[in-house]
This record gives C-alpha cells, sequence and structure tokens, in this order.
C-alpha cells in the first residue's frame, strides 16, 4: 500500500525528500550532476588614456637641457649651446608655440632662465682668456717648517744613512752631518705622505730629466731637484710667482731660452723647462764650481751667494750655512733638504716608503693654429676640457696665443685624427670668438681698459704691450673678454656665427702686427760700474733698473746679471 510522502522540513531540503518519497515508491532515483559555478569576468580595462602632447614637449625639451648640462661640465661650448638650443626650439617650433597655456609658458620661462645662469657661470670660470688653475708650489710649505737645529738626529738614522751611501752610487757629495739627517728624519715622520706622493709623481718625468741630464754631462742625483721646488707638479707656482716643475723666476727662465707671456708659458713645459734647467745648473756650477754652491744659488740667487762669500771670505756652504750672518734661512735649508731627497728617494725601500709609480699619459701632437678655443679641442677629441688643460699646462689660457705661429697640442692617443678633421672642417667662426677694439684719437690703455670695464694689465699683455705704451690711432686691440652672446645665447645664433667668422677671419690674417717678443736684455757688472753708469750705456733710467731688477737700493756686485730691457714686442710703440 502506498503511503504518502510527507514534508516536515523546509523548502531547501525538499529535493531530498522527494529523492526519499521516489525510492520509497520504487521509482528509479534522478542523477543529479553538480554545475561548475559561473565564472566572474573582471571589469573591461579602460581604453589608455592619450597622452598629454604638451607634457610630452616639455619632457623632451628637459632632457636636451640636462644634455647640454653635461657637456658643459665637460667644456663642451659648442655641443652645450646645441642642446640648449634644442630645448627652446622644441618649444618655439611647436604648432601652438612656447606660450600656448601657463604650463608651458612657466616652463619655458624657467628654461630660459636656467640657460641663461649656466651661462653665466661658464663666462664666470673661463671665458677664454681667464688664466688656467695652478697648484702652490711645495717649496713654500717645506721652506716654512722649523727644524729646531739643537735637536740631535737618532743614532739609528746616522747609521742607516751611511750603510746606505756605501752601497748607493751617488754623483754629488752627500755628507752625514746633522743638518741633512734631521731632514731625512723629518721626511720618514710628518712629511712622509709629502715624499711618498712626489717620488710617486715624478715617476712620469724622471726618465726624461735623468736623460737630459745624462745628454748634458749633468750629476743625475740633481733630477730630484723638482721633488723638493715643485713635489713634481707642472702647474706650480709660488709665493714668489716661480712656475712649474723646476720653478724658474720668469726673468730666469728668458735667460735660459723659455717662453713666458701673457698667452703661454713654457717654465710649465715639463720637457722643455728640463732643459732649461740643465742649461741653468751648467752655468751656476761653471760660476761656482761646487754643486753645493750651485745648489744654493738655484734658490737664493747667484749674487746673493755671491756676495755672502765675499763677505765670509769662505768657499764651503756647509760653513757659509754654518751661522745666520750670510745666507737667509731658506737658502741654508735648502741644499741639505735636496740631499736629504735624494737619499731617500735612491733607495726609498731603505727608508721604508712603497712608492706606487704614476704612469705619464700617452699622447699625440696636433699642429693648431692662433687664437684656437682648447675646448673646442676637447669637443673634438671628445674628453673633457681639463684633461685637455692638463696635457697642455703651458697653456695659460683657455686658447693659444693670437700672434701668428703654429702651436703644438698634446691630445690623448688615438684622437689626433678627430681633431685634425674638426680643424680642417671648421670655420674660422666656430674656432674661437673674440672681440677687439679700434684705438681713437686721445685713448690710451688705461682709458680703454676703463671704458671697456677689463684690467688695463690683461689688455696690455694681451696685445704683447706694456700698460704705459703708446698706441697709434687706428691699432686694434683684441679685448681679453669673450662676448657672452658667442657661447650659449640662442636668440642671434645666426648673426653670431656670421660676425665671429668675419672676427677670427681677421685674427688670423692680420696676426702679424703681432710679432714674437725680443728676448730681454741682460747687462753683466763690472768692476767700477754704477747704477747711473749703467743707465747712460743702456739708456735705461736708473728708476727702470731698479724697478724691473727689484733692486732696494743701488748697491751692485760685479758680476751680477741686470735687466737692462724686458722682454717687449719689436715692434711695439714706446
Amino acid at each position: 500500500m502506498l503511503r504518502p510522502c510527507s514534508f516536515p522540513i523546509a523548502l531547501l531540503c525538499c529535493t531530498t525528500v522527494l529523492a526519499g518519497c521516489a525510492t520509497g515508491s520504487g521509482a528509479k532515483a534522478a542523477k543529479v550532476i553538480p554545475q561548475p559555478p559561473t565564472a566572474v569576468l573582471p571589469p573591461a580595462p579602460a581604453a589608455p588614456a592619450l597622452p598629454d602632447p604638451a607634457v610630452a614637449l616639455m619632457a623632451e625639451s628637459d632632457q636636451h637641457f640636462t644634455t647640454g648640462q653635461q657637456e658643459l661640465t665637460l667644456g663642451h661650448l659648442e655641443r652645450a649651446r646645441s642642446e640648449f638650443n634644442r630645448s627652446l626650439d622644441l618649444l618655439l617650433e611647436s604648432p601652438d608655440g612656447a606660450r600656448a597655456d601657463a604650463r608651458r609658458r612657466e616652463h619655458f620661462d624657467r628654461l630660459v632662465d636656467r640657460i641663461s645662469v649656466l651661462e653665466q657661470g661658464a663666462l664666470a670660470k673661463g671665458d677664454g682668456f681667464t688664466e688656467t688653475r695652478t697648484e702652490p708650489a711645495s717649496i713654500d710649505a717645506l721652506l716654512a717648517i722649523e727644524t729646531f737645529d739643537t735637536a740631535k738626529p737618532a743614532l739609528a738614522t746616522a747609521e742607516r744613512v751611511e750603510a746606505d751611501l756605501e752601497t748607493t752610487t751617488h754623483d754629488i757629495p752627500i755628507p752625514t752631518n746633522d743638518r741633512v739627517l734631521r731632514y731625512v728624519e723629518l721626511f720618514q715622520g710628518r712629511l712622509r705622505e709629502f715624499l711618498t706622493d712626489g717620488l710617486s709623481r715624478g715617476t712620469q718625468y724622471l726618465p726624461m730629466i735623468q736623460e737630459t741630464f745624462r745628454a748634458e754631462g749633468l750629476p743625475l742625483d740633481l733630477a730630484y731637484i723638482p721633488l723638493i721646488e715643485s713635489a713634481f707638479k707642472p702647474s706650480a707656482l709660488s709665493r714668489a710667482q716661480a712656475r712649474g716643475v723646476w720653478q724658474f723666476m720668469r726673468g730666469t727662465a728668458l735667460e735660459n731660452g723659455l717662453k713666458a707671456d701673457w698667452y703661454l708659458d713654457e717654465r710649465a713645459d715639463v720637457e722643455k723647462a728640463t732643459q732649461a734647467a740643465a742649461k741653468y745648473l751648467k752655468t751656476l756650477h761653471r760660476m761656482f764650481e761646487d754643486w753645493h754652491l750651485a745648489m744654493a744659488s738655484y734658490n737664493g740667487g747667484p749674487g746673493r751667494v755671491k756676495r755672502a762669500l765675499t763677505r765670509s771670505q769662505k768657499n764651503d756652504f756647509w760653513q757659509l750655512s754654518a751661522t745666520t750672518r750670510y745666507l737667509p734661512r731658506e737658502t741654508r735649508d735648502y741644499v741639505p733638504m735636496i740631499l736629504a731627497a735624494v737619499i731617500i728617494a735612491k733607495n726609498p725601500a731603505q727608508y721604508g716608503f712603497d712608492i706606487a709609480p704614476m704612469v705619464l699619459p700617452v699622447t699625440e701632437s696636433v699642429t693648431a693654429p692662433p687664437a684656437l678655443d682648447l675646448r673646442r679641442v676637447a669637443e673634438w677629441a671628445g674628453v673633457p676640457v681639463d684633461e685637455i688643460q692638463k696635457l697642455n699646462p703651458e697653456f695659460r689660457r683657455w686658447t693659444t696665443p693670437v700672434k701668428t705661429g703654429a702651436y703644438s697640442i698634446r691630445v690623448p692617443q688615438g684622437t689626433a685624427d678627430r681633431v685634425r678633421e674638426g680643424l680642417a672642417s671648421a670655420a674660422p667662426g666656430q674656432l674661437n670668438a673674440m672681440q677687439w677694439h679700434t684705438v681713437k684719437q686721445g685713448e690710451t690703455i688705461a682709458a680703454i681698459a676703463k671704458k671697456l670695464r677689463v684690467n688695463r694689465t690683461d689688455l696690455a699683455e694681451a696685445n704683447y704691450l706694456k700698460v704705459n705704451s703708446r698706441i697709434k690711432v687706428g691699432t686694434r686691440l683684441i679685448i681679453p673678454r669673450m662676448p657672452s652672446s658667442a657661447l650659449l645665447a640662442r636668440a642671434s645664433s645666426a648673426d653670431l656665427e656670421n660676425a665671429a667668422a668675419a672676427t677670427v677671419a681677421e685674427i688670423l690674417a692680420e696676426t702679424t702686427a703681432l710679432p714674437e717678443p725680443a728676448p730681454a736684455r741682460i747687462y753683466r757688472v763690472r768692476a767700477g760700474d754704477t747704477l747711473s753708469a749703467i743707465s747712460r750705456k743702456t739708456g735705461a733710467s736708473v728708476a727702470q733698473l731698479k724697478s724691473w731688477n727689484k733692486m732696494r737700493g743701488t748697491r751692485l756686485n760685479v758680476g751680477d746679471r741686470l735687466i737692462v730691457q724686458p722682454p717687449t714686442a719689436k715692434n711695439a710703440n714706446q
């Protein structure tokens, strides 16, 4: 008998109940197939927003500006100007212009301001006529050190030095007195770092110096004089204005065949200065016939040493310098300091020094014309301008001299062909940009300098003149200042190129008006000479003789060398 099904549970269970009823009734059970869950699709992505053309334009403009900054840091002025111009041109040449909306207008104005600031900074750093950087000469600091003569060197120092001298060959006499030994100890102590750095730097130049001295028949120990004079720094400049590794005063440099003017100073050319040093040292040795006295005169001057010998009636440096009466302390200390440096330099390991050699950069030479901006050379070579300056420390300015001639420039190996190609393809206006002034009636060097706001000494020397030189009406003078528009300003670049091309073409065509300076005339004092007598013989006034020779009084000594006509342009109007 069939029983009706009941529904004692909620509707949620009716499927189960019905299945039970069916079973109870004998009907076949239905198969339940589970259904997979319905997939939930993510929302469709929004259509990509179209890029803002103004933002993209400003970003591209900024990229050119950043590249220009990097080129300017390397001293590549033409490339910097090109990038800065491009950063502005992108905005100016856009369909809506540089001031289409507030954002673009603000970006453009800020960009112009930033470029202007960089331009002024570039001019302040170096306008082509600014003098290149120098370093303090070590000799000033070393000779200022007191060695306390009462301090007795350690016995161990004396024994070590004496043992070293027995096995190490020297070609100048080296005594082991207390004054030399004190400096050996000083170099091993608080001056250790100085000597280590100097010896490391000297490894670049010592082979060349020793080869030059060997050829001239000079003692090779003298090759270490620059260790004390300059720590082998070509750009070293002393408080007395001595320059280069050999620390030549300008007058002595000119006497020994070096050029030294407003543009070029061969005292900083290590090879040429070494040749001049060999010549000068041979002269001093012929004069004194003693290397210690020759070294003392290298520092204090031959006139001073001669006077000291005359007053003291002595002919030995150590006797002469044993008292404070005859020589200044700097000269008395100079010779033992050099000898102590030679002792250590010949055998540094013996004294606890570990010298890491420096390698001289391998270079090539390029012949350059007058008035060539060294920053263009750096740009063509693809190196920072600082590297070109380090390779050519004899150039005092960022330009080769403007007078007629060919100038050799050292560039890194592998770059000479690129520089030559740059020179060959560059228009005259791309070599440099200079300003000229044509002298008018009544104008003087001082008046022109004041009018143009430049230093009158620079104005005179840039034109191979003196400050008090008379200048003829119509004379064209180089103004030692580069026009600011020639560097980075965009506004009149086309006009600028035309003007610069004409200007520099005139430089190259007319620099024959700036002849080679005549060398200084030197007069050697004879018995019975007075300043008045020398003035009558040479035509120079007594005041000029005292000024040119930095004399306070009128006393002369036989054998003194006096400048009776300083170097000057042969055709300069005095």
